[in-house]
């Protein structure tokens, strides 16, 4: 299944929830003010999933004001677009000088970068609404295009807005059919329909897709992908070029300017990934030589010497200092050896699983 996370305010003492939801949003997704008529009754729960470098994170709450003012994108400004479907009743967006009123079935798009507003809920029910938030740098649209295109209300029976509502409602429901290594690809989808989406409202065909942010999107494609199949032998250049419909000579110039080569870089992708399986309790007992071969890496002295050149220890001995440093863990409450805090998220993104969260310690 997808890397999923869930948080719920259900053993938060009721009048705390709602101070607990407004920090929770402020972690998970960016710095907001929540407003409600149902301060000592709140209700919310959310679970969010890692699709690569996108996020989807399906809601339901009572009814409640969600404001992004100028201050809150000084403090931070993640640079995303988001789309929001509202599974179950009504919702109401303003930003700039736009409002609409988004009914159940429909979509919306709205900038992260400029103030706004979103309403859901009415009558104390519980609004359902499931959303996603996309980098900008996936889009290949200028800021001033993005700025003409949100906020915008989007029929969820039509077109691109028909593909994207079933695709959020799929994720609204349940991520058991997919895999962890779909995240990604499902990542890359909805950027694209959202590429695509964007591009038809603005009907600026060709104009809007500069070549410079064409090279950006795709590069990010092509890394996205390759990290979906890092597990797969036959990932080369040869086949990433043919999967994006390119010739190998353009795919090894758009990694002209960055730090390695393509095949370097999945090098040291698949060296990652086989570092975080080291760490990971649940594989413990499985051998190092097993945990590289998942990886691509079938000799032994070849793993064991570029796991030591990159992280400067050789495989056993960084899982062994792990080990102790997750015991020394356990009793202090510190991360362990390898692994980073979560900010509320769970585990670590590299493997499946679903993590519930209940109340984590508020910051006040």
């Amino acid at each position: 299944m997808l890397d999923e996370t869930t948080i719920s305010c259900a053993h938060v003492p009721p009048a705390d929830r709602f101070d607990f939801w407004n920090e929770v949003m402020r972690r998970t997704i960016a710095p907001l003010e929540l407003v409600s008529a149902h301060r000592s009754d709140y209700w919310a729960d959310q679970r969010i999933l890692e699709l690569g470098t996108v996020t989807a994170w399906p809601t339901k709450n009572r009814p409640t004001l969600y404001r992004r003012t100028a201050r809150h994108i000084r403090q931070s400004d993640p640079e995303f677009v988001h789309i929001g479907l509202s599974v179950a009743g009504p919702l109401q967006v303003t930003q700039d000088d736009r409002q609409f009123l988004v009914p159940s079935g429909d979509l919306h798009i709205a900038d992260s970068s400029r103030p706004h507003e979103v309403r859901v809920g009415t009558s104390g029910r519980l609004h359902i609404g499931s959303s996603v938030k996309v980098p900008r740098a996936l889009l290949p649209l200028g800021r001033d295009q993005i700025d003409r295109a949100c906020p915008r209300h989007v029929p969820g029976d039509q077109g691109y807005g028909a593909l994207l509502r079933e695709l959020l409602l799929q994720l609204a429901g349940s991520s058991h059919s997919y895999g962890s290594e779909d995240g990604p690809r499902l990542g890359m989808l909805v950027a694209d329909l959202l590429s695509a989406l964007l591009v038809q409202t603005l009907d600026d065909g060709a104009r809007t897709l500069t070549p410079e942010s064409r090279r950006r999107t795709l590069l990010l494609r092509v890394k996205e992908f390759a990290r979906a199949h890092l597990h797969e032998a036959d990932l080369t250049p040869r086949t990433i070029a043919a999967a994006h419909h390119i010739s190998l000579r353009h795919l090894h110039r758009l990694f002209a300017d960055e730090d390695l080569t393509l095949s370097a870089w999945i090098r040291r992708q698949r060296l990652d990934r086989a570092r975080r399986d080291l760490t990971d309790p649940t594989l413990r007992k499985v051998p190092v030589q097993q945990l590289a071969a998942r990886w691509q890496f079938h000799s032994p002295s070849d793993f064991s010497r570029a796991f030591r050149t990159t992280y400067g220890v050789p495989p056993t001995e960084y899982r062994a200092r792990s080990g102790e440093l997750e015991f020394e863990g356990q009793e202090s409450g510190e991360p362990a050896f390898g692994e980073q805090e979560s900010g509320g998220r769970g585990r670590d993104s590299h493997g499946p699983g679903t993590v519930t969260r209940e109340a984590p310690r508020l910051s006040r």
